[in-house]
Parts: structure tokens; sequence; C-alpha cells
């Protein structure tokens, strides 16, 4: 079967757009330096494969036309935003009352959660955002050339370029604040107080989650 992507110059437009898209901080970069601060870089580096794998998920459901099915269902697009957003806070308020016994592992150097937990934790965040399955199906179509053909092999294309560029530039981030967290993770104050200042941004992401496109017609 022959191969159909978009043109060079519609490419380099959509490349252009998307880091420009993806260097701006959004949820998935705060899921991912708050956890590169509490458990290192490669726990970030590992929250970023794991939201970057369900990325991909929704490239197949835009490419399959299941994004745009949730567009159109109020109720669908409920469910799944207000699950989503349930899911931030349930981890938010998990650290705020977590054991303190966690906070001196992660200070000692100590793994919290398991590689195979973070990259699940992060894959079930991005998952059950449907505003990443939005903006794909608003985003990716304005860089299709319908008369090129293989309109769902030129969407799935471009969702590729898009995950590949997010995996790099919020791998950036986790490497950043991993080294930011080293430091940090020195001072018994930030011991102190680095589960309940998570907590909080965990939740404050959930409700900013259950509140959003609430406008939405």
């Amino acid at each position: 079967m022959e191969i159909v992507i978009p043109s060079a110059a519609n490419l380099g437009l959509f490349v252009v757009a998307a880091v420009v898209l993806l260097v701006v901080p959004g949820p998935a970069v705060l899921y991912i330096v708050a956890r590169s601060m509490a458990q290192g870089r490669k726990a970030g580096l590992m929250s970023d494969i794991g939201i970057h794998s369900a990325t991909l998920v929704h490239v197949m459901a835009a490419a399959l036309g299941l994004s745009a099915l949730l567009a159109s269902s109020a109720v669908a697009f409920s469910v799944v935003k207000y699950a989503g957003a349930a899911y931030l806070i349930w981890i938010g308020l998990k650290k705020i009352f977590g054991r303190d016994e966690e906070d001196a592992d992660i200070g000692a150097g100590m793994k919290a959660r398991s590689y195979g937990r973070l990259f699940r934790d992060g894959f079930v965040v991005n998952l059950l955002n449907p505003k990443t399955a939005l903006f794909f199906l608003a985003f990716l179509p304005q860089f299709i050339e319908v008369e090129r053909g293989h309109v769902a092999m030129q969407i799935a294309f471009l969702g590729l370029v898009f995950t590949l560029l997010g995996f790099i530039s919020d791998g950036c981030y986790a490497l950043a604040a991993g080294a930011l967290g080293e430091r940090l993770r020195q001072s018994r104050a930030y011991l102190r107080f680095e589960r309940y200042v998570s907590g909080v941004l965990f939740i404050g992401l959930g409700v900013s989650a259950a509140f959003a496109g609430n406008n939405r017609k």
C-alpha cells in the first residue's frame, strides 16, 4: 500500500506550530516536573514515556474518527473529563495524606514508586484527558491535504511526529526538574513541605481539568 503523508511545506508548517505549542508548559509538563522533583529525572522520564504512550492512543483514535465521536458526545466528554480529573485529585490527596516514611525514602534517594507504576500513572492521566483528544481533532486536520487521499494515514503520521516532538520537549523538562530536585532534596524544609506542594499541584490540575471546557457548545 502506498504511504501518503502531507507535503514537505505542510509538514514544515506543522512542525513549527507543534514546537511552539509544546514549549509552553501545560498539564503534562507540570505533571512530569512534579514527578522529577519528587523522585529524580528517571522518574520524570518514565512519566514522560507513559504520557506519550497514551498520546499514541489518542493519535489512533483521531485517525479512526473516534475523536470526532468524543467531541460530538456531551456524555462521553463529561465521563472522560471527570474521570481524568478525579484521578489527578486522587493522586494529590494520596500525596498529601501519605505516610511520612515515604518522604524519608525520597530524601534518601530511594524510589517512592516503581517505574512501572510511574509509567501507568502517566499513561492513565493522559489517556483520560479529553482535551488531548479534542486537541488532535482541532489541530491535525488543519495540515491534512485531502486531495492527496488517505486522510487517516496523514493524521496518523502527523500524530506520530507530534508525539515524538512532545516526548523530546517533555524529556528536557524532566531532566531540568530532576537536577533541581536533587538540590532541593538536600533541604529539610523542602522534605517537610514537598508532599503538600506536590499534592496541591495535582489537585489543582484535577480541578482545572474538571472545570475546563464548561463553556463548550
